[in-house]
């Protein structure tokens, strides 16, 4: 009889966990209302990372580093202001 029981009871933990996984599939995640710096920020993001790329090939393949330096610095700079773009949202 016990054992009638504890298969009942599993068969139910798994019914209730097969739901829940199934319905957080279901969820859609609510998205967040798009900012009026939004096409900025993506065009800054999209820069930065050129940029950066741009930098540490030049600072790598280059005897002087300064070059380098200074345009990874540019892509920093770019990226602390999509950063504060993002705080004002």
């Amino acid at each position: 009889m016990k054992e009638k029981n504890d298969n009942a009871e599993q068969q139910v933990a798994d019914k209730e966990v097969e739901r829940q996984f199934d319905e957080g599939f279901r969820k859609k995640h609510r998205r967040p209302e798009k900012d009026r710096f939004f096409a900025i920020r993506n065009a800054l993001n999209l820069l930065f990372m050129i940029t950066a790329v741009v930098g540490v090939i030049i600072y790598c393949t280059n005897d002087n580093k300064t070059p380098g330096t200074v345009v990874v610095l540019a892509a920093m700079a770019m990226k602390i202001v999509e950063c504060a773009l993002r705080f004002i949202h």
